[in-house]
């Protein structure tokens, strides 16, 4: 068996199917490109979909990657097992419509054995139950012994997720030893026990599942092969976990390092170390991949990585950042063979140490409440929802943090609860989350059977007008011969001058016209790789398949987009110029009338920053800069400084727009002016933030600027005319404006004040003596939260030991809040519970800390019933305590 680094691994298993003719290809991003159904990548095969799927052409017949990958289903598994992990590599070779299953087990099998020296009579097989031409290539071809050769069945060996292309499949295992098995005579792969270790899968695509779940044979298939990296390292260093590997040693030892602690000492704190191994690696990929933590979808995933490894690090002891330090051991132990992670190093920390430092600030007053909260449950309680709630909005708990520090305790998490207050959240996040089928909808399916064979070539780059024949028309995903005036319909021509929406450009619109009619072209898209689909709406005649056309485009719609898009680039030259080279593009629209440009940065612009990129960009205008666009390699275009997106799929071909020979080089292929001058004046209307360390910026260009600029001093002519000053007075009486109001509001507090005091010496006359404690139960009206707390707070201070509940209707609504003191909430007196009693008797809920609690009820009539509730629940504790 050869002992081979993980650099040597990969290397070894690319160049070796680069041999038997598969082009190797780099490994997409962990952002999956253009499928809303994946969250994250999760296997090698994900950026070749459209090829099983029969979407797009394959550039290559056979391809070799190592895909990063993340997953997350076993997240909360991670660390305390030594085998589970959120990111790993996937080896793969993939066949489309070329080679199959012999081929397939042949290569595998001279891989394992001949160039890892793997002993062939440690190594297993299985395969599908039926599938009896793998059984005869195993034994009869490579010579694998029947006895060696086990058939599971659909659960353990076929590979289908919904509708979609689908097969059986076959895995190779390696036996570890009896001593790592069960000591059953029947032991063999598909035991539960530890002796049988899978470590390649081979995937027969053959087959088409249905809607109505029946299988249909492919006319073309597919191999779709998988080798954990990490796994077979740890077979050929023989050690036996991943984490004992020589790449993920590296980082391990320097999260000991972190921790203080060697690991193999303590499991508690191995569990520690593990985590934030695993979690480094997934989030250091994450945002080279240009993901941010955020609260939905995969930006979520990373918040959780994150906050659960520095949780982990806290409780084993760390207490300072280690962020920065622990990725930047990433970028070095894996770097040769991701030099994107040395690239965007820069990025990287800024992102995790964004996160980290937001965490740790609450981290610590988060956990204290929780421990609080739990202190006097015992094993098998429920910790309330709206607590749960609380640490996720004030503390930034995502609810598996809670789940899981309460479940070390034994106590289960009101989810329900939870969900109630969190609606709209969890709604977005269930979204984005939801699982589709395996390769797409059946929709996309009988949409790209009928338009199989066909091919668009646009010519829009230079003819606004082109003569084409339609090839198909489709109409409710139908192929159709013809449609009449005001019916609706996908068209397809052999040439086209339309711009398909990609790229963040709108698509064109127009028309098609014929002897005896026209069509309005509303929407263009590309579906498959091949063809631009129209969506047109008849107004006159009948429009039928091979009919010719006079396709037009909208010009000015055209110029609008084509203005915007150059100045997009300009944009991006210009951030990275007054920001630093982390203010990368994560995302865009361009569109005839604004642009919209999203960027990695992490905190606002100032306003000179802003003016200095307005000047930047229009200074290039004013030297109408040469746009030339230059078709080219990919190499090429990135030898010669081009800006290439991360997560983008570029064929062997591109276009790079090349603004000022060299000023700004991106590989776009939309719409562009031919000089910057065309551009006229750019002007920033907004900049925001759109996620954590995403900033966006909104633009406008062209006759667009200057509706923008004519407008806003038509609105300032108009306000100077209201005030009655000239343009120029207005900063000067907006001041004078403003010193009167904040007047006016000081004025206003100081009434309100010594309304409070009023409020708060009258009360404190009338407090109930209940047991050694005072009693104050109270309705005041109009006061908002703010008011009660505060009210709330000056009667605690003034009576001492005292519980104190005050009502308010406010908007048809009414707010509650319920307080005790530090001495009589350690004797059990929990202004949550007082508070809960009397929401519920006005229609609502709540709850909150054994020291101040709030909540809110719906029906303002039941108020006094509330009041009376609190009162008698108030006096109980009080009499039990005393």
């Amino acid at each position: 068996m050869r002992r081979l680094t993980a650099n040597e691994l990969r290397e070894a298993y690319l160049s070796f199917f680069e041999s038997k003719g598969h082009a190797r290809l780099p490994g997409s991003s962990l952002v999956p490109k253009g499928d809303p159904t994946l969250l994250l990548t999760g296997a090698g095969m994900v950026q070749f979909k459209p090829y099983f799927l029969g979407k797009a052409e394959p550039p290559h017949r056979r391809v070799t990657t190592c895909q990063r990958c993340v997953r997350t289903a076993d997240i909360d598994r991670v660390g305390i097992t030594a085998r589970h992990a959120t990111f790993f590599e996937m080896l793969g070779n993939f066949s489309f419509g070329d080679y199959f299953k012999r081929e397939a087990i042949a290569w595998a099998w001279e891989f394992v054995t001949e160039r890892l020296a793997i002993d062939p009579e440690r190594l297993w097989v299985s395969i599908y139950l039926e599938d009896d031409e793998a059984f005869a290539i195993w034994h009869e071809q490579v010579g694998v012994p029947a006895e060696r050769i086990v058939r599971l069945g659909k659960e353990d060996n076929f590979w289908e997720i919904g509708v979609g292309p689908c097969g059986p499949c076959s895995e190779i295992y390696l036996d570890r030893g009896p001593e790592f098995g069960c000591g059953a005579p029947s032991c063999k792969p598909g035991c539960d026990c530890g002796r049988f270790l899978e470590f390649w899968n081979l995937v027969f695509i053959q087959f088409h599942k249905d809607e109505q779940g029946q299988y249909h044979p492919l006319k073309r298939t597919g191999i779709d092969t998988g080798m954990g990296l990490e796994r077979m390292l740890a077979i050929l260093q023989g050690v036996e976990t991943i984490f004992e590997t020589d790449e993920v040693r590296r980082i391990l030892e320097r999260a000991a390092a972190i921790v203080g602690r060697p690991y193999g000492q303590d499991e508690r704190t191995d569990r520690a170390i593990r985590i934030m191994v695993d979690h480094a690696r997934a989030a250091t990929f994450m945002a080279m991949d240009g993901i941010m933590p955020g609260n939905e979808g995969r930006g979520y995933v990373m918040r959780r990585l994150v906050r659960r490894a520095s949780r982990h690090a806290w409780l084993a002891g760390v207490r300072r950042p280690f962020w920065r330090e622990l990725s930047g051991c990433v970028v070095e132990a894996m770097g040769e063979a991701y030099p994107e992670l040395r690239q965007r190093q820069a990025l990287i920390e800024r992102v995790l140490e964004s996160e980290e430092h937001r965490f740790l600030q609450t981290l610590e007053s988060g956990l204290a409440v929780l421990e609080q909260e739990m202190r006097g449950l015992e094993q098998g309680a429920v910790l309330d929802g709206a607590t749960a709630f609380r640490l996720y909005d004030t503390y930034g708990f995502p609810l598996e943090l809670t789940r899981e520090i309460a479940e070390e305790r034994g106590i289960r998490v009101d989810e329900e609860g939870f969900a109630a207050q969190l609606e709209a959240q969890r709604a977005r996040a269930r979204a984005a989350r939801r699982t589709y089928g395996y390769l797409g909808s059946g929709d996309e399916e009988s949409l790209a059977e009928a338009m199989a064979g066909l091919r668009s070539d646009f010519v829009g780059y230079d003819e606004p007008v082109a003569e084409a024949r339609v090839l198909a028309i489709v109409a409710g995903a139908e192929r159709v011969s013809w449609v009449d005036r005001e019916q609706e319909a996908l068209v397809v021509l052999d040439r086209t001058p339309f711009y398909p929406e990609g790229g963040g450009q709108v698509a064109d619109t127009g028309q098609l016209r014929w002897p005896g009619g026209s069509a309005r072209v509303v929407d263009v898209q590309r579906p498959l790789a091949d063809v631009i689909v129209h969506r047109v709406r008849v107004e006159q005649g009948r429009l039928a398949e091979g009919d010719r056309v006079a396709a037009a485009i909208d010009r000015e719609r055209r110029m609008g987009a084509a203005r915007h898009h150059t100045a997009t680039h300009l944009l991006h030259r210009a951030l990275r110029a007054v920001l630093g080279e982390h203010a990368m593009q994560a995302g865009s629209l361009v569109a005839p009338d604004r642009l919209r440009f999203d960027f990695n940065h992490f905190e606002p612009l100032s306003l000179e920053q802003i003016e200095a990129l307005e000047r930047e960009i229009n200074r290039r205008v004013l030297e109408d800069l040469p746009v030339v666009a230059v078709q080219t390699t990919v190499e090429e275009a990135l030898a010669r400084g081009a800006m290439a997106l991360f997560g983008e799929k570029y064929g062997e071909r591109v276009r790079m727009i090349d603004i000022g020979d060299g000023y700004s080089r991106e590989l776009c292929g939309g719409t562009h002016v031919r000089h910057t001058g065309e551009v006229g004046l750019v002007h920033i209307v907004a900049e925001e933030s759109v996620a954590a360390g995403v900033r966006r910026i909104e633009a406008v260009a062209g006759e667009a600027a200057l509706d923008y600029l004519l407008t806003r001093e038509r609105q300032v002519r108009e306000l100077g005319s209201r005030l009655q000053v000239s343009p120029g007075e207005l900063g000067r009486q907006v001041e004078r404006l403003v010193q009167q109001a904040r007047a006016a509001q000081q004025e206003a507090e100081a009434l309100r004040a010594r309304l409070m005091s009023r409020y708060a010496d009258e009360m404190v006359a009338r407090a109930e003596a209940v047991g050694p404690a005072k009693l104050v139960v109270a309705r005041l009206e109009g006061l908002d939260a703010p008011a009660l707390r505060a009210l709330g707070d000056r009667l605690r201070e003034a009576l001492g030991p005292s519980v104190v509940f005050l009502a308010s209707p406010v908007d048809g609504k009414v707010l509650f809040v319920s307080m005790t003191t530090s001495d009589l909430a350690r004797r059990g007196i929990h202004a949550g519970e007082i508070v809960r009693v009397a929401a519920r008797a006005a229609g609502g809920d709540g709850g909150g800390r054994p020291e101040m609690a709030q909540a809110g009820a719906r029906d303002p009539a039941k108020i006094d019933e509330a009041l009376a509730a609190a009162a008698r629940r108030a006096r109980e504790m009080l009499l039990q305590a005393s």
